[in-house]
């Protein structure tokens, strides 16, 4: 038996706007409007939608009606569910039913897709609470494997995990940590007795997630053929290949005329046609063998950029400063009892906002700029600051 395990994260922050210090103590909506000419988060995500969470959500669905050997896992943000709840909730109505058919698994995260596991371990467990709830509330499910925020993931992260019921959690399969190992089996992390760690085939998920519209890449075109002749070599390594990446790969990174939209439909049916492949969700791939090794991972991995670590956030004076001042403010927030403060509060902790502020160059430099709202990121780091001191004058002034 050879298995996929296709695991998809689905995200939209909240974008601040251009959030003047004329606007501090005046205008305390921070999400509304245009921001350096672009567009409203509204638009954003409907333009977003029509790309690529419909398009890419009904493939998937067509596919467990026609294949119920296909199986899918999902994380996705409560910053996505509130938005497609006013801006689009057929969508949660797509995934819904992929859930009741027992075809698609819903992985747990932060609700605000931050950082504050980093920061404060109560804002963290309070954020992943909130998820758990979110998901049962619109799923009718509790999930059973974990996810952090941008696969931030560590020893310590995994025994919280653990002592908090998860079945499995998921991670970068990164070479400095795996060695000589392949990610293709399930591991046990160090210092836990029960818990699972999947880990991401970052080779085989990245030839479709950033490389399959790269006419320069020696591998270009990628075809279906190609493709499941290297997962076939790959499952000499392990029987259980990990493709986890972005949803919006689909639709909105590689667009519909990249032949996306269609590579994976065939890849879909072409994998199944085999008698000994299937597909699993995340919770089956923790139960399809025991734990073949101990993974240890002390410092923080990630799946983002050349050095997977927290440097795309956390790199430089603006980062360090904006999350320092952020989280410094939590307890006030709270004491506040002001839910719509606490909620503005809690948006600015989604960890696209210290994204946008990263000051890195070359390739890496690129793809930061391509997900920025702002113009610079000294631009998006003075609009959050102008946030903040706005917080700070709503705790002054509430009236508890």
């Amino acid at each position: 038996m050879r298995a996929i395990c296709l695991y998809l994260h689905i995200h939209q922050p909240l974008r601040y706007r251009e959030y003047s210090i004329f606007d501090v103590g005046v205008d305390s909506n921070y999400f509304h409007d245009q921001y350096n000419g672009r567009q409203s988060n509204e638009r954003i995500f409907r333009k977003v939608a029509d790309k690529s969470y419909y398009p890419m959500l009904n493939l998937l669905l067509d596919n467990m009606k026609i294949r119920p050997g296909f199986k899918v896992s999902f994380s996705i943000t409560g910053t996505w569910l509130e938005q497609a709840e006013k801006w689009g909730p057929e969508l949660i109505d797509i995934i819904r039913e992929m859930v009741s058919r027992g075809q698609a698994e819903i992985v747990d995260e932060t609700y605000y897709h931050s950082l504050a596991y980093f920061y404060n371990l109560d804002e963290f467990t309070a954020q992943v609470k909130m998820h758990s709830e979110k998901i049962q509330q619109l799923f009718g499910v509790t999930p059973k494997v974990f996810r952090n925020t941008e696969f931030a993931y560590n020893d310590s992260l995994a025994k919280w995990a653990e002592d908090h019921g998860y079945e499995g959690i998921l991670a970068e399969g990164w070479d400095k940590v795996l060695g000589w190992r392949s990610s293709n089996h399930v591991y046990r992390p160090t210092g836990c007795q029960n818990i699972k760690l999947l880990l991401k085939n970052y080779r085989l998920s990245d030839d479709i997630a950033f490389r399959f519209s790269n006419r320069s890449w020696g591998e270009w075109p990628l075809t279906v053929p190609k493709y499941q002749n290297w997962l076939d070599m790959d499952s000499l390594r392990g029987n259980l290949i990990n493709l986890f990446m972005d949803f919006e790969t689909f639709g909105e990174h590689q667009w519909k005329d990249t032949g996306i939209f269609d590579f994976m439909n065939t890849l879909i049916s072409s994998w199944l046609s085999v008698y000994e492949n299937k597909f699993v969700t995340v919770s089956e791939a923790c139960n399809l063998e025991p734990p073949v090794d101990e993974i240890s991972m002390p410092e923080t991995v990630t799946w983002a950029d050349t050095e997977r670590d927290l440097s795309a956030w956390l790199s430089n004076s603006m980062q360090n400063s904006a999350m320092q001042n952020l989280y410094d403010m939590r307890d006030q927030v709270l004491a506040t009892n002001d839910l719509g403060l606490i909620s503005d509060w809690r948006n600015m902790t989604t960890s696209d906002h210290p994204y946008s502020m990263c000051t890195k160059y070359w390739n890496d430099g690129d793809v930061h700029a391509y997900f920025s709202a702002y113009a610079s990121p000294y631009e998006s780091f003075m609009y959050y600051m102008n946030v903040l001191r706005d917080i700070e004058y709503r705790i002054k002034n509430n009236p508890l």
